[in-house]
């Protein structure tokens, strides 16, 4: 028999969602009604949540942390971060132009990539153990497409990516409504709404796992011990 017995709780588990629509509020963003989507699911489940509009934000283009130091004269993105740095679930959300993600996806990713060097309390890369998703919308294809993109980075940069960790919704090809518009058909697909709960329901377990047993072990994966010259390597019975 399946067991299908509820887990624990999720309270105290924090998310972040980065919407990277191109229309600044308080302009409708369909992109931001499917994280409403996985948002409510989280909110009832006791996590925190906060939404990102990055459009509305001077966020520079960059992979350094703080880019007024190179080059720029204003930069959010040092304020926005700690949102990042407190979060155990973070997701990336954003519609699709000529078939890619938005630049306002790609800039987030930028940013996220000018920490991936730092380290956590344990001594590994930043992202360990944060978990990693994302969300697409658009009325033309490239769902998938996107979603390689967005999750190959963040697992790339050091968060755990949990199965099924993509949802998207896009209208026929061409031309046509959008997400949120009447008629549209979207916040009643059945497929979406199944692939938006089980991407959430997967990084809400997969968060509580990491977060119960501390994190990823820090054995193998410290740089600091890398360049100690121990290097993990079958040279070293240590790590044999």
């Amino acid at each position: 028999m399946v067991e299908h017995t509820k887990p624990g709780g999720h309270n105290g588990l924090k998310a972040v969602f980065f919407n990277g629509t191109l229309k600044p509020s308080p302009q409708l963003s369909n992109t931001g009604g499917l994280i409403e989507v996985s948002r409510r699911i989280m909110e009832k489940q006791g996590v925190s949540t906060r939404v990102i509009r990055t459009v509305d934000h001077d966020i520079a283009p960059g992979v350094y942390p703080d880019m007024r130091e190179h080059g720029w004269a204003s930069d959010e993105w040092p304020e926005l971060y700690p949102a990042v740095q407190e979060a155990d679930i973070v997701v990336l959300a954003g519609p699709i132009w000529l078939g890619d993600n938005s630049s306002q996806t790609k800039k987030v990713i930028e940013r996220l990539y000018a920490h991936s060097g730092q380290l956590n309390n344990k001594g590994q890369w930043a992202y360990y153990p944060k978990v990693g998703g994302c969300l697409i919308t658009g009325n033309e294809d490239g769902i998938k497409h996107c979603a390689m993109n967005v999750l190959y980075s963040l697992q790339h940069v050091g968060f755990t990516i949990p199965p099924q960790a993509d949802a998207g919704w896009i209208g026929a090809v061409g031309p046509g409504p959008s997400y949120l518009d009447e008629g549209s058909g979207g916040p009643e697909s059945d497929f979406t709404n199944r692939n938006t709960t089980f991407m959430t329901w997967n990084l809400l377990h997969l968060a509580r796992l990491l977060k119960d047993a501390g994190g990823i072990p820090a054995y193998g994966n410290l740089p600091a011990e890398w360049k100690a010259g121990t290097r993990f390597d079958f040279e070293n019975p240590e790590y044999r």
